[in-house]
């Protein structure tokens, strides 16, 4: 039985200085969270994470994206709206077949 929550993460409108904040802290976070995963790899078992790897680069463009979007917004006087929801998604593990 799968079960499936949503939750609200960023809900509101923010200055060009207060969603670059937000955001950078966002992602700085998961780009660690990646980092500290491959080195626990290479140190546990001598081999690069494969996920972390290729997620660490996605996780950098995808900041230097939102941080030009926000400067063109500061350059604008524009404000900035972002909404962020998380979906948890909870899988049964078919043990009848173990």
């Amino acid at each position: 039985m799968n079960k499936e929550k949503n939750y609200s993460l960023i809900d509101g409108e923010y200055t060009p200085k207060q969603a670059e904040e937000i955001l950078r802290d966002l992602y700085a976070s998961k780009i660690q969270f990646h980092q500290m995963k491959n080195f626990s790899s290479i140190e546990r078992f001598g081999k690069e994470d494969e996920v972390s790897v290729k997620r660490i680069p996605q996780l950098e463009s995808a900041l230097a994206s939102v941080i030009e979007v926000i400067s063109q917004a500061n350059n604008d006087d524009d404000l900035i709206s972002i909404c962020s929801d998380v979906k948890i998604t909870v899988n049964s593990i078919d043990t009848s077949n173990v």
